[in-house]
């Protein structure tokens, strides 16, 4: 116990210093606190000190950590739910619709396309290729949700047409992304043990029809009754509990727990002050303490040493081309397949085009499931961070210094 406590120290405190760090040189938080966890790892910690870092990091003392960041991410994936203005997509015209779908359609298409070339050389034995190729193309495919809304908030977007429209395509993407990714674990459960495939898929189906038609009508009818109250400690803690037991029935399907922790999100009453009050409670938890073991814990997986040789870093290159492409590409096709300019098209695909904490996400699953090999992780991770890390400088270029910077252009209103 003592070790786990002292371990938390050390990756609470590296976070907070790379994050600082990642926003004095103008770079988003989790940049910095992606790379901290990674300086903790095998890859820079372990080669200066490997003993010291054997002592400190022992391979048993994995699964605390483990347990200790789903909880964060089950709670956090929970946040990402429960903001998401399903209303407001209802709402959008064709520029959102359309740039959602072919932002994760081309990805997706590219990355499946690549997918047996990655699965002859990158996968574990015993991987089939219909799974890797899900998760490859997932993993090309996703918007990190919350990361872009910060990058937006940061540069006052947020309230511009063009950063709303590319919140609501990361929305769409994003649950179509983890909708994908659900089929796909449950590919990996029905191959390990289990029920059949089609059972899994059964109950996949019977468990979101009694979500979205069951639970979340009972909360609008909760949240009609007392809509007018505060967010009350019993009912805050009600909530968790339904967070919690919907991710432990989407393992027990054989779907990622982060998955129902997600379903369980979409699911909750739509009142804004509650919604602000759910975030106020539990941001600081997770931000200081859960999601950075999360990214301790990347890291520790992370292996820039095996990244050693000419034709490994040509196919790190590779990937990151395909993600960059592939994403750019489909949020630029669809936003001029509906008449938007060169300068706005370019602004949606850039910052569609930003990963980060929900990627690696969705990295750690694939590994965990060991659909990807540690070497094709390593080059995922670093993928996630270059995509992350290049948002800004690339709305610098296209001159999107901050919100008024859109005002100007009379085009951008052709977002709403």
């Amino acid at each position: 116990m003592s070790l786990l406590i002292f371990q938390m120290s050390m990756i609470v405190l590296l976070s907070i210093a790379c994050g600082r760090i990642a926003r004095a040189f103008g770079r988003a938080q989790v940049i910095g606190e992606i790379f901290g966890g990674i300086l903790m790892g095998p890859s820079i910690f372990g080669r200066i000190a490997p003993s010291l870092f054997a002592r400190l990091f022992p391979q048993g003392s994995f699964a605390a950590l483990e347990v200790l960041s789903t909880v964060g991410l089950i709670l956090f994936l929970f946040i990402v739910g429960s903001e998401l203005d399903l209303e407001h997509l209802r709402q959008q015209k064709t520029t959102a619709l359309l740039s959602s779908l072919t932002s994760i359609v081309l990805p997706f298409t590219l990355a499946t396309a690549a997918a047996p070339l990655f699965h002859a050389r990158f996968s574990p034995n015993g991987v089939g290729r219909l799974p890797f190729a899900l998760f490859l193309g997932v993993s090309m495919s996703i918007t990190a949700f919350p990361v872009l809304a910060r990058i937006l908030e940061e540069r006052n977007l947020q309230t511009t047409p063009l950063g709303a429209t590319a919140l609501l395509c990361a929305a769409l993407d994003d649950v179509a992304a983890w909708l994908l990714l659900a089929v796909g674990m449950t590919f990996i459960s029905a191959n390990n043990s289990g029920p059949a495939l089609w059972f899994r898929l059964l109950w996949l189906a019977i468990y979101l029809a009694a979500m979205f038609y069951i639970v979340r009508p009972l909360g609008r009818r909760f949240a009609t009754k007392r809509a007018h109250n505060i967010l009350t400690y019993e009912a805050l803690g009600l909530m968790l509990a339904i967070a919690l037991a919907s991710a432990a029935v989407t393992d027990a399907i054989g779907v990622h727990p982060l998955f129902g922790a997600f379903l369980a999100g979409l699911c909750f009453p739509r009142v804004p002050h509650w919604q602000q009050s759910l975030r106020v409670r539990l941001e600081s938890t997770l931000s200081l303490i859960l999601l950075p073991l999360f990214f301790a814990l990347t890291g520790l997986r992370t292996r820039l040493d095996l990244l050693n040789d000419l034709r490994t870093l040509l196919w790190t290159g590779f990937v990151l081309l395909l993600a960059v492409v592939g994403k750019m590409g489909g949020a630029i096709i669809g936003a001029r397949l509906t008449g938007q300019e060169w300068r706005s098209s370019l602004t949606l695909g850039a910052l569609l085009n930003t990963r980060g904490l929900v990627e690696l996400i969705v990295l750690n699953i694939a590994y965990n499931a060991h659909v990807f090999s540690p070497t094709l992780f390593t080059m995922m991770v670093v993928m996630a961070l270059v995509t992350t890390a290049i948002t800004v400088p690339l709305l610098r270029a296209l001159g999107i210094a901050d919100g008024s910077s859109l005002q100007v252009r009379s085009s951008a209103a052709q977002f709403n």
